[in-house]
């Protein structure tokens, strides 16, 4: 699925937004003050208390996939000609690049190998979004244009002689 004319330059400005958003959560020298955690506490908090435990480790990495879940999905919408695996490749080398940061640059910050595989796969989920979303569209023509279902028939290109003529029956 392609975007273009405006709606690209909309992904654009949002691959623009969330790539900052990106460096701002990934490589600041602090994670967060302690009470920026606190909405994340009694989310788990209620979960636990409804019979869903789930340890911190187990958050951390759902949330680092849903961080890298728009990568995959906007750069496959910029990239439609790019394979999937270079779409998921990219993302890769994005998350060992931050990871890679934290290792030399920020001593406060911890660069973990399950960030890099959860990032990957955040990737590979975006990436799987946008195909099946295109693969659910509806069917094109032979000369690979999407059909309109309410198109008449002179804005098809349809040149059947009964064109424009009111039926015989």
């Amino acid at each position: 699925m392609a975007v273009s004319g405006r709606a690209r330059t909309v992904t654009r400005v949002l691959l623009g937004v969330y790539l900052v958003g990106l460096a701002r959560v990934t490589l600041w020298p602090e994670l967060s003050d302690n009470d920026g955690f606190d909405l994340v506490r009694t989310i788990l908090g209620w979960l636990d208390d409804h019979g869903i435990a789930l340890t911190y480790s187990v958050t951390e990495f759902v949330a680092n996939i849903a961080l890298f879940v728009p990568f995959g999905v906007l750069v496959s919408l910029l990239q439609p000609r790019r394979p999937p695996w270079a779409v998921v490749a990219l993302g890769l080398a994005t998350s060992l690049a931050i990871e890679v940061a934290q290792l030399l640059f920020l001593p406060l910050r911890v660069a973990d190998v399950r960030d890099l595989v959860a990032n990957t796969l955040g990737t590979a989920v975006g990436v799987a979004v946008v195909l099946a979303s295109s693969r659910t569209r509806e069917p094109t023509s032979a000369a690979g244009r999407q059909e309109d279902p309410v198109a008449t028939p002179s804005e098809r290109g349809d040149k059947s002689p009964r064109q424009g003529r009111p039926s015989a029956r």
